[in-house]
């Protein structure tokens, strides 16, 4: 069974209509459900035992979120034609997960947590959802955290590469 959005029309001063379905953008949601979000990455993450490995505090192992997901939500307000910028965040937390003693397919797993922790937010959240921007919001949160993984694996690689280089004495 199909379900119906119910709309509403209203009039500007210029006599244009236009329709409102009190509906949520994708980046209205993920702004508002952002600490529940981050708790429940954490709760996958604790289940996976290479992850645990690596014994860290709360803040160490989930301080990168918030702004990983400010880029998320950021590059969802912009034109879909608009270049999406670096994200200086992501950057930074594959410094930081290569210091932790993270390996690569412990960071990309991560990043699929992530992405799951998203989408299991939209779908929890489909009663006020607009449904007319999600199927490009979607398309744009997967190839911004894609974007964010690559970010932070050339810069793990470019830590490990000055770290392997011999030392000139």
């Amino acid at each position: 069974m199909a379900k119906t959005i119910m709309a509403k029309t209203t009039t500007k001063s210029n006599g244009a209509q236009t329709v409102s379905t009190g509906a949520e953008t994708v980046a209205q949601i993920l702004e508002r459900e952002r600490d529940p979000l981050i708790h429940e990455w954490l709760g996958l993450v604790e289940k996976q035992e290479d992850l645990m490995t690596i014994k860290l505090s709360y803040e160490d192992r989930t301080g990168h979120l918030p702004q990983l997901l400010a880029d998320v939500i950021a590059r969802l307000h912009l034109d879909s034609s608009t270049k999406a910028p670096i994200s200086v965040a992501a950057s930074h937390h594959g410094d930081l997960r290569r210091k932790q003693g993270y390996s690569v397919a412990m960071v990309v797993e991560e990043s699929r947590l992530l992405q799951v922790c998203l989408f299991t937010t939209l779908h929890k959240n489909t009663k006020q959802l607009d449904y007319a921007k999600l199927l490009p919001d979607v398309v744009t949160i997967a190839d911004e955290v894609d974007a964010q993984l690559k970010q932070q694996m050339l810069r793990y690689m470019a830590a490990n590469a000055v770290g392997a280089k011999p030392k000139v004495h």
